[in-house]
């Protein structure tokens, strides 16, 4: 019986591997990220934890009422508003949990995988930490956060 050795040892096999998956993502991401998939992905995402921070702080308030919307711009008026980059900026308007209606900027970073981070003012959404209901001193979940959009929608 003759056995037939392999010319690929594992660290190779794993650089291969990995090499095979950005090849196939790499393409991906730049054309991907738009203002408009932001925009549509952010504002829900942040009224769902400014509902979650106000239930920290003993108020009840649904996403409905807090009714977030989000209009994002990359780099100003000379910057095309596509691609991954931290230099993405998305105001967010929203009516707060006592009802007063709020706007702020939250600076974005937009990942070529279709993921984000966004973080807010805190005279908006508080400081990072805030104090629960029972005194205890947990994260704030609007403060700073992350997320996903479609980058096929």
């Amino acid at each position: 019986m003759t056995r037939i050795r392999s010319h690929v040892t594992a660290p190779a096999a794993a650089v291969l591997a990995v090499a095979a998956v950005f090849a196939a993502t790499a393409g991906r991401g730049g054309e991907d990220i738009t203002s408009a998939r932001l925009e549509r992905a952010i504002g829900p995402t942040f009224a769902n934890l400014y509902v979650q921070r106000s239930a920290i702080l003993g108020r009840t308030v649904t996403a409905a009422a807090i009714d977030a919307h989000a209009a994002c711009d990359r780099g100003g008026p000379k910057v095309p508003d596509s691609g991954p980059g931290a230099n993405w900026i998305c105001m967010i308007a929203f009516t707060d949990d006592t009802g007063q209606h709020q706007e702020g900027k939250f600076e974005v970073t937009a990942n070529a995988d279709a993921t984000y981070v966004a973080g807010g003012p805190s005279k908006l959404v508080g400081p990072a930490t805030i104090t629960d209901t029972h005194g205890n001193d947990v994260p704030n979940p609007a403060f700073e956060f992350d997320g996903a959009f479609d980058p096929d929608s």
